[in-house]
């Protein structure tokens, strides 16, 4: 299912065309995010339902593994390019069967709060670790097959890939923890992370990048500029995960669940439809267009006088975003010498976890002072600051 020949042939310049080559490495980012996914949407509820915890502990617990993830980034990039990717994507499937046991050893402690909660916070900083080793892993051995000259479609059929797997994991898991409880969840868990691990061990692996690789501080410095302004339009990605609902709630609107559909409805579409500019215009020319859109698609949240309007733009801030995603990671790639493209795709990411863990905290805080709209409207004037990013990158080209 998942092998590749060691070989393949350069794809074209649409954007489909690289669909065949890259389906070994959208598979193993599948079945990787799906096993870890599949308990999202049901650690809330068990943390303060099963175990008894506030809100406050279910914001620790949903948010650590980005704590983790900022660690695990450098270590995953830098194992990609002196040992190879295989090895690392691997790597990130035994961590990902660590964070069933660990779900699965806190059952019986379930009487114990405090042990239990020990242990679903063990697995959940093991995530960040696990989906680290995949996806950045993934998306260096795709890079050394395809060659830097693709570097869009690879981020953008990969991140896909990631967003389909959270898609599809989230009902399955609710359905298995209904059906077996918190237990039963782990074990399909640990069942998926295994048959990713087999899947993945039959693609052919690359070899170790040759040449002088660079410090990964020094890595962080040659892509400073496209993940800053990957950070900045990655707040109104993180503020539609983190607020919309509250905010239709606010308005008394129905639908609000909508929107995260029809922003990642947009970041699919806008993908398909456009995800081949990156690599033919150029990663800072699409990125500064883009993150223009994304500010427009949050305004109109911002000041949605009806629903339809908000649902909009949600859609157009998922769009925008997923190709300005693309365009910045293009210009990281570019700016960074062949030997270490597997740290600089740790590093770039990074940029991304650090504003998705960060953003629900300070959106949280200046909702609390000036209302939930005002988180709109302060995700918007990030996305301009990527423009400038943007624009000064494609002034000053690397």
């Amino acid at each position: 299912m998942m092998t590749s020949r060691a070989s393949a042939p350069q794809p074209g310049s649409s954007l489909w065309s690289a669909f065949l080559p890259l389906l070994p490495f959208m598979a193993a980012v599948f079945f990787g995010l799906f096993a870890t996914g599949m308990a999202l949407p049901v650690l809330p509820r068990h943390v303060h339902e099963a175990l008894g915890q506030g809100t406050v502990m279910v914001g620790l617990v949903m948010g650590c593994q980005y704590a983790a993830a900022l660690f695990a980034r450098a270590r995953a990039g830098s194992l990609a390019d002196s040992r190879g990717p295989r090895l690392g994507a691997l790597t990130g499937f035994i961590a990902s069967v660590g964070v069933a046991l660990l779900y699965l050893a806190s059952v019986p402690f379930a009487g114990t709060p405090s042990t239990s909660m020990a242990l679903v916070i063990a697995g959940r900083l093991l995530t960040g670790v696990a989906e680290s080793f995949i996806v950045t892993s993934a998306m260096a051995w795709a890079l050394v097959r395809l060659g830097p000259s693709h570097a869009g479609k690879v981020i953008g059929w990969i991140g896909m890939a990631v967003f389909a797997s959270l898609g599809a994991s989230a009902p399955v898991g609710t359905a298995i923890h209904a059906q077996f409880g918190f237990g039963g969840l782990a074990i399909a868990m640990a069942a998926v992370a295994l048959a990713g691990w087999v899947g993945t061990r039959r693609i052919a692996g690359v070899a170790a990048s040759h040449g002088e690789r660079l410090p990964f501080s020094r890595v962080l410095g040659v892509v400073k500029l496209p993940g800053a302004g990957l950070m900045l339009c990655s707040l109104g990605f993180a503020m539609i995960l983190a607020f919309a609902v509250l905010l239709f709630a606010q308005r008394g609107w129905p639908g609000g669940a909508l929107a995260l559909t029809a922003m990642g409805a947009g970041f699919i579409v806008g993908r398909l439809l456009f995800g081949h500019l990156p690599d033919q215009a150029g990663g800072a020319r699409v990125a500064l267009a883009c993150v223009i859109a994304e500010a427009i698609g949050l305004a109109a949240i911002w000041l949605a006088p009806h629903p339809g309007v908000a649902w909009a733009g949600a859609a157009l801030t998922g769009g925008a975003y997923g190709l300005a995603f693309q365009g910045f990671g293009v210009e990281a790639v570019r700016r960074t010498p062949a030997p270490s493209r597997g740290a600089a795709m740790g590093a770039y990411i990074l940029f991304q976890d650090m504003a998705m863990g960060l953003a629900p905290l300070l959106g949280g805080a200046l909702a609390a002072a000036a209302g939930l709209e005002a988180v709109y409207l302060a995700a918007a004037m990030g996305a301009m600051g990527s423009a400038a990013i943007a624009f000064g990158m494609l002034r000053r080209p690397a």
